[in-house]
Order: C-alpha cells, then structure tokens, then sequence
C-alpha cells in the first residue's frame, strides 16, 4: 500500500477492523520508510449484471430504484425499513452469485413480487399493479382472485 505521505510502498498493518456498517474492513497502516499512520478501507468489489430495460436501455442495477419502489408498495403497511433492506440484500446477492452478465427489469421484478407476497399482500398487489402494468381492471381483478385462491 503505497504511503500517502512520502509515497513508500511498504507499510504493516498496525490494527484492523470491520468499519461502522460491516461492509468494509478497516485498516490503520504504518509507513515502513516515514513512520506515519494512515487508515485504508477494503470493500468487495461487486460485480452486478447490468439490467435491461423494457426499452432495450442497459444501465448498472440500482439498489435505491428497487427500494423506493417498494417503500411505496408498502407505505402504511406493517412493514420496517429494516426489512425492505433485508429483502434487496437478498436480491443483491442473488444477482451477485448469478452467472449472467445482463438481467431483465422483468426478472428483477418477479424476484421482488415473489419476496412482498411471502410478506405483506397488500403490498405484494400494489407492487404488481404498477410493475405489471395492467391495461385494465379486469387484469387486475383476475391478479386479486389469483391471490385469494391461494
């Protein structure tokens, strides 16, 4: 780790530890040639697929996209902040152990139709009423009864 000080590449690790949210690890550092200390952070590289968009557009996966769509599925429904969390991290890590280079909104959106209807139903049906688009109340009457039967 090359220093910032005097640009020495030789330095020891003088202590390390994982940082405040877990998902790095902190190491304080000495200089082999100055003697001065400097903390760096190790984080995973994460290598997600790209997502493709109902248009043909690619663009990176976007955590926040997916956690605001289903905050405003579950607005006023008994569903915590910690666990829309919980329920992206596992969307997360599916897509990272997948093989694929490039994922569909489509996907995307089944896996997080599949999560809300373990979790809330309500929640579930206003996810799906915007995901899927329905041209009309009778698609979404025969999504409801669909619902019910099971």
């Amino acid at each position: 780790m090359k220093c910032p000080f005097c640009n020495n590449l030789d330095s020891k690790v003088v202590d390390s530890r994982p940082d405040k949210g877990g998902s790095a690890i902190r190491r304080r550092r000495e200089c082999e040639q100055c003697g001065k200390r400097f903390t760096t952070y190790e984080r995973i590289e994460e290598m997600l697929p790209q997502v493709c968009k109902k248009d043909g557009r690619r663009e990176p996966f976007d955590r926040f996209k997916i956690i605001n769509g289903i905050v405003k599925a579950c607005e006023k429904r008994p569903i915590s902040k910690s666990d829309i969390e919980l329920l992206v991290d596992r969307l997360e890590t599916r897509l990272q152990e997948s093989t694929e280079r490039e994922i569909s909104t489509t996907t995307i959106g089944e896996w997080v139709m599949k999560e809300l209807h373990g979790m809330d139903e309500v929640a579930y049906v206003r996810f799906a009423s915007v995901y899927r688009s329905f041209r009309d109340i009778s698609e979404f009457m025969q999504e409801l009864q669909e619902l019910l039967k099971k």
